[in-house]
């Protein structure tokens, strides 16, 4: 037998005794139960398995390519209406009048580390590199690869997916959830952000569904970033010590060097969410957040600055004049060259990011709907939106545009641009430095590195401990944190050994796609639940 959580109107039935104490049993157990029949599926034939998932990817993408790009864009155009419209952007995420619960330092280190700052180690530099050398204006024959009149184009491309569009994913969650559940008192969950549309349904089979299809969303969007996480930590490591094991022949890491890593991560991510938001996810937040300002700073005082200066400014302009088009334009012409060429570059980038905000979503916005209460929706955009963004295309214009100029100059002589990608900033930085500084400095990344992984992984672990007790956030009993920390190192692990990056890479893609309906459904609830209140 059960009991029923408080709430207004969404009662979650959750355990009174045994192991699942707290918990509802429906969304505790059956995402357990699919994932660990997917972790057997794909280590017991690993290759297989990476071809099937490769195969369902490229299905997902020639048949829903459309469908992610004009998501991501509604959901990049109701956050921006949400906010300038007078009624809805005084909207407070909790009491009216209620002050924010952490400070506004410690609010923007904690959202921007859980929610994008391992994509800006792995992708300040490999980003603004390959859009560089290959974008679609260089496919369709406006710019030239590898050239100085392609710079403009590979930032604008680059903004794109580290931009409005990405935070807008996790803006409609968290602005959804934060409204209605400290404003109307409901569980912090998922299925909440659903009841002004679907009502009491929501307390039912249908809200542990959409719970459910959060959890496994959440799982496979972070398991792609502790994904390119570890393969940085390992190309980290081999600059700062040297030892071949880490790499293979071709500057790859190793599968040993990224499992090894991945166990380390998410050892100290479990230590750290038992701790809890107050104290290791906070204080970790303000670390990375300080290291990220020295890196940027150091690449401003040592590394191109007049040329990122004027890349920054450029981007911005370029960037706001091309959204639309980029965010609306979907190719899918394979018939000629160019029309197969363009569609496979918006499948392998816009299409792929778009899965990955989408994926990592719940989890992100559950997580800054947790740390935003007291916070109005205007307030949540700027910080949640703008701000990151921002921070973005700072990391991109100052540390890109230091590789993009090591090629131009000649300098690098490719040496960066054709590296594996987790390589690439280290690459950078050893062109830049003596061969002992440069230790130095990769000592740095590797830290504020880990300190974001660490930040993400705890915080993916509380919030889908969080989902399954029905929106109880104080529920992070030692043994449910240790099986979820388990279960996600073997689900990585044998993802990475079916095919690597990849297979984690398809997975996501394809599991992205059930929650990216929950999603659309959840920011047309939004802005009736927000205009009828005003009302």
């Amino acid at each position: 037998m059960g009991e029923s959580s408080s709430s207004q109107v969404v009662a979650i039935e959750v355990e009174k005794s045994g192991f699942y104490q707290g918990f509802n049993v429906f969304v505790a157990a059956i995402p357990k139960v699919l994932i660990i029949a997917l972790i057997l599926w794909v280590g017991t034939s690993p290759k297989r398995a990476g071809a099937q998932l490769l195969e369902l990817q490229n299905w997902s993408i020639s048949s829903f390519g459309g469908w992610y790009m004009y998501v991501t864009a509604f959901f990049t155009l109701a956050c921006v209406i949400l906010a300038l419209w007078p009624r809805t952007g005084k909207a407070v995420l909790g009491n009216p009048g209620e002050a924010p619960e952490f400070s506004l330092f410690t609010w923007l280190s904690m959202m921007f580390g859980a929610g994008i700052g391992v994509g800006m180690l792995t992708y300040s530099t490999a980003e603004p590199i390959f859009h560089f050398a290959s974008n679609p204006d260089t496919i369709q024959g406006f710019s030239t690869g590898l050239d100085a009149d392609n710079v403009r184009n590979a930032y604008k491309w680059a903004l794109l997916h580290y931009g409005l569009t990405p935070w807008a994913c996790y803006g409609v969650v968290g602005i959804s959830l934060g409204y209605l559940s400290y404003g109307r008192g409901m569980p912090l969950t998922i299925r909440s952000g659903l009841q002004p549309l679907f009502g009491r349904a929501m307390s039912g089979w249908l809200g542990h569904l959409v719970d459910v299809a959060a959890i496994l969303a959440t799982l496979i969007g972070l398991g792609v970033t502790i994904g390119y996480g570890v393969s940085q930590f390992a190309s980290g490591m081999f600059n700062i010590s040297g030892m071949q094991w880490i790499v293979d022949q071709a500057g790859k890491p190793t599968l040993g060097a990224q499992i090894l890593g991945l166990v380390i991560i998410v050892g100290a991510s479990c230590l750290s969410a038992l701790s809890g938001l107050q104290r290791g996810i906070k204080w970790l937040s303000n670390i990375n957040m300080g290291l990220s300002i020295f890196l940027v700073l150091f690449f401003v005082l040592f590394g191109a600055t007049i040329f990122a200066i004027k890349s920054f400014g450029y981007a911005i302009w370029d960037y706001l004049l091309a959204l639309p088009a980029m965010s609306l334009t979907v190719w899918n012409n394979p018939e000629t060259e160019m029309g197969a060429a363009l569609q496979n570059w918006q499948g392998a980038w816009n299409i792929f990011y778009w899965a990955w905000w989408i994926a990592f979503a719940p989890f992100v916005g559950l997580f800054l709907a947790r740390v935003s209460r007291g916070r109005t929706v205007r307030e949540y955009v700027l910080g949640a939106m703008v701000i990151p963004s921002m921070i973005c295309l700072t990391w991109f214009t100052f540390v890109g545009a230091t590789a993009i100029d090591l090629e131009l100059s000649g300098v690098a002589q490719g040496a960066i641009v054709n590296a594996d990608i987790s390589a690439q900033l280290f690459e950078t930085i050893n062109l830049m430095l003596s061969p002992e500084l440069a230790v130095a400095l990769s000592v740095v990344v590797v830290t504020l590195l880990l300190t974001f992984l660490i930040t993400s992984a705890d915080s993916g672990i509380l919030i889908i401990n969080t989902l399954a007790s029905g929106g109880d956030q104080t529920q992070k009993k030692p043994i449910h944190v240790i099986v979820w920390g388990v279960i996600f190192t073997l689900l990585v692990a044998v993802l990475l050994a079916a095919g690597g990056m990849g297979a984690l890479r398809s997975a996501m893609i394809v599991g992205a796609l059930p929650f990216s309906l929950v999603m659309v459904l959840m920011t047309i609830s939004m802005i009736r639940a927000l205009m009828s209140d005003r009302r």
